[in-house]
């Protein structure tokens, strides 16, 4: 495993506590070593990118929920793809909408999946180990550099 794949951190979006907490329990579970930085809303999520920009580290993968306060999940991802850097970085959209016009615009805004988020707690562990062993193990990345970083 890349060791520089550690320390990149996954941006979590999400406004439900209940979720929220599911989630991060789901990793915990699953020993996941990435930093998770959590986003209320879609407004914080967006406050992000000049901090990336900035030389924070850019995150190697986005888990997002649509229905958010302040600013709609579909418009986060329209923000997050329309960016020359993001547009690279994985977006999950991770929701309890199983309606099929959410699932279209998320696509044509261009997420990378589109997951219906289980109530059963066992199903959610199973999902985030799946999250997981995707985008962190398995899914190829660019190289080093090309999504922003700093070369060193």
């Amino acid at each position: 495993m890349n060791s520089d794949l550690v320390c990149q951190p996954i941006l979590l979006v999400e406004d439900n506590p209940v979720d929220l907490d599911l989630t991060l329990r789901a990793f915990a579970k699953r020993k996941l070593i990435n930093p998770v930085h959590v986003a209320r809303d879609g407004a914080e999520a967006l406050s992000w990118i000049p901090r990336w920009e900035s030389g924070e580290p850019w995150p190697i993968l986005i888990l997002l929920d649509l229905k958010l306060p302040k600013v709609d999940g579909l418009e986060v991802l329209r923000q997050l793809k329309t960016h020359s850097t993001l547009r690279a970085i994985p977006v999950v959209v991770l929701t309890t909408s199983s309606e099929d016009v959410d699932v279209q615009k998320a696509y044509q805004l261009g997420t990378n999946s589109y997951i219906v988020k289980p109530v059963d707690f066992d199903k959610f562990i199973e999902v985030a180990a799946q999250v997981e062993l995707y985008w962190r193990l398995l899914n190829k990345l660019p190289p080093s550099g090309a999504l922003g970083e700093k070369q060193s």
